[in-house]
C-alpha cells in the first residue's frame, strides 16, 4: 500500500487478486477482488478468450469479389466489380494492394462500371468517432466496418531531407481524391511536441495543410490518425489503390450490394484468428476487439447469413462465460470488446478465473503470446522492465490503470496478477500497479 499512498490514492482505488495459473488454483492475495471495476482494455482478454475458443486460432473472415457485365479479351470489364467485405480486422494497406493485385491477375484492368463496397456482413447503429471522448482523428475511436481498411487510420511518415531543408511526407493508403503536401520546411531545436509544431489543419479532408515547421531532431517519425471523413475512406482508399497496382476506372467506388447473378471471382482470407488476437492484445487495436467480438454472433451460423449485430455477439459471449467458466463465476458486462468504455465492468476475481482457465487451454500457447512483455514489446515497451519475468495486459482511461496476466514466481511457477485502478487520479497509480506485479513475483 505504500505505492498508494505516494500516488495519493486511497486504497479503496485498487482492486487486487494474485493467484496460482491453474484452474481453481491457490488465491495468494487478494483486496477488493469482489468489487465490480472498469477494466479499460484489459477487457480486451474476455473477447480474445471467448473467440479462441468458440471459433479456434484458424478461424479466418473472407473478403470476397464478385463481377457482372462481361469480361473483354482488352482486360476491359463491362460492368462492375464487387467487393463485399467480410469483416476482416487486419485488411491493411499493403494486403489491399495485394487483393487488388490478385483482381489484375483475373485479366481485369479496366473496369467500365463502378467498384461497388458491399458492407452488409455488419448491421450496426451509426458510429460518431467524437462520442467517447471528443477526438474523432484519434485512430482508437475508429468503429467497425465490414470492409474495414487499414484499420480506418491514414498514416503519415515524415522523413528529414536536410540537404533540401525541408521533411518528405508520405502517406499510406494511397487516397483518391485527397492531396496532402509532399514535403514540410525544417526547424532547428529539440524534438519536443512536433505534431503541434507541423500546425496541422485536418479541417479540409481532401486537402489538408501542414502550416508549421518538422524539428530535424526527431529524425523519422509516423503520425496515423483516422480520417476526417470516414464515410469516404473506403471509397478513397479502394480507388486510390486500384490506380496504384495499375488499374484503369471509368466509374466510381460507391456502396451498394452484391446482386444474386453476379459471378464470384475471388475469396480473400484475412490472417487466422491467433495473429489477429496477437495484434490486437500487443498493441491493444480497439477497432480489431471490436470486430473479434462481432464474429461471436457468427458461433453456429454461417457468416454469409444474418448480418453480425453487437446484441447477438455479447449474447454468445454470455452464454460461453456461463458454460466455461461457470454461473458462480460473474460474467462480465461487455460494451464493445475493446474496453474502451465508461459502462464495462468486471470483477477481479473472475478475470483471475478467466486467467487461470485459460492457460489450460488447448490455444493457451496462442493466448499467452497475445500479451506483451513487460519492459520489452507493445503496449509494455516502455514500463520497467522490474527484472521479472511477466506477461501482462495494460488497460488505461482518464480514470483507470490496469494490468492483468501472468507473472513467474520465485521458483517459476506461473501466477496469475490481476491490479485495476479506479479512482479520477489513477493515471498516478502505474508504480502501485508495478509494485503488485513485483509482489506476485516475489512473495513465496
Amino acid at each position: 500500500m505504500g505505492a498508494l499512498r505516494r500516488a495519493r490514492l486511497p486504497p479503496s482505488a485498487l482492486a487486487l487478486v494474485v493467484a496460482e495459473a491453474t484452474p481453481g488454483g491457490r488465491v495468494v492475495a487478494m483486496h477488493r477482488g469482489a468489487e465490480p471495476v472498469n477494466p479499460a482494455s484489459v477487457m480486451k482478454l474476455v473477447t480474445s478468450a471467448a473467440a479462441l475458443d468458440l471459433l479456434g486460432p484458424a478461424w479466418t473472415w473472407r473478403t470476397r469479389v464478385y463481377t457482372d457485365g462481361v469480361l473483354a479479351p482488352d482486360g476491359t470489364l463491362r460492368g462492375h466489380l464487387y467487393l463485399r467485405g467480410g469483416g476482416d480486422p487486419k485488411l491493411v494497406a499493403e494486403r489491399l494492394w495485394l487483393l487488388l493485385r490478385r483482381v489484375r491477375g483475373l485479366g481485369i484492368a479496366r473496369i467500365e462500371g463502378d467498384i461497388v463496397l458491399d458492407r452488409r456482413a455488419f448491421a450496426l447503429p451509426p458510429h460518431d468517432p467524437a462520442a467517447f471522448d471528443g477526438e474523432p482523428l484519434r485512430p482508437y475511436n475508429v468503429g467497425p466496418d465490414a470492409l474495414l481498411l487499414n484499420y480506418g487510420a491514414q498514416v503519415l511518415t515524415f522523413t528529414p531531407d536536410p540537404a533540401a531543408g525541408v521533411a518528405r511526407v508520405h502517406v499510406e493508403p494511397p487516397l483518391a481524391g485527397v492531396t496532402v503536401p509532399g514535403s514540410v520546411p525544417l526547424a532547428e531545436g529539440p524534438c519536443d511536441d512536433w505534431r503541434a509544431a507541423l500546425r496541422a489543419d485536418w479541417s479540409d479532408a481532401r486537402a489538408p495543410r501542414l502550416q508549421g515547421r518538422y524539428p530535424t531532431a526527431c529524425g523519422e517519425q509516423v503520425w496515423a490518425l483516422a480520417h476526417p471523413q470516414p464515410e469516404q475512406w473506403a471509397a478513397r482508399v479502394v480507388a486510390g489503390t486500384w490506380a496504384a497496382v495499375g488499374g484503369a476506372l471509368a466509374g466510381t467506388v460507391r456502396d451498394g450490394e452484391v446482386p444474386p447473378a453476379a459471378t464470384p471471382r475471388l475469396s480473400w482470407a484475412s490472417p487466422p484468428l491467433a495473429e489477429v488476437v496477437r495484434d490486437l492484445n500487443k498493441a491493444s487495436q480497439n477497432v480489431m476487439a471490436q470486430h473479434v467480438l462481432l464474429a461471436l454472433a457468427w458461433v453456429g451460423s454461417d457468416p454469409d447469413g444474418a448480418p453480425a449485430t453487437f446484441e447477438a455477439a455479447r449474447a454468445t459471449l454470455r452464454r460461453w462465460w456461463t458454460q466455461r467458466l461457470g454461473a458462480d463465476v460473474p460474467p462480465p458486462q461487455v460494451d464493445n470488446g475493446a474496453g474502451l468504455s465508461r459502462t464495462a465492468r468486471i470483477t477481479p476475481v473472475a478475470l483471475a478465473r478467466l486467467l487461470q482457465w485459460g492457460c489450460a487451454q488447448p490455444w493457451a500457447a496462442d493466448w499467452v503470446a497475445a500479451l506483451p512483455h513487460l519492459g520489452m514489446d507493445g503496449t509494455l515497451a516502455r514500463w520497467p522492465a522490474l527484472g521479472v519475468a511477466a506477461q501482462l495486459k495494460s488497460g488505461s482511461l482518464a480514470d483507470v490503470q490496469a494490468l492483468a496476466g501472468y507473472v513467474l514466481g520465485p521458483a517459476g511457477q506461473r501466477r496469475v496478477v490481476v491490479a485495476v485502478l479506479n479512482h479520477p487520479q489513477a493515471g498516478a497509480g502505474r508504480d502501485a500497479l508495478l509494485a503488485a506485479v513485483r509482489w506476485a513475483a516475489q512473495v513465496p
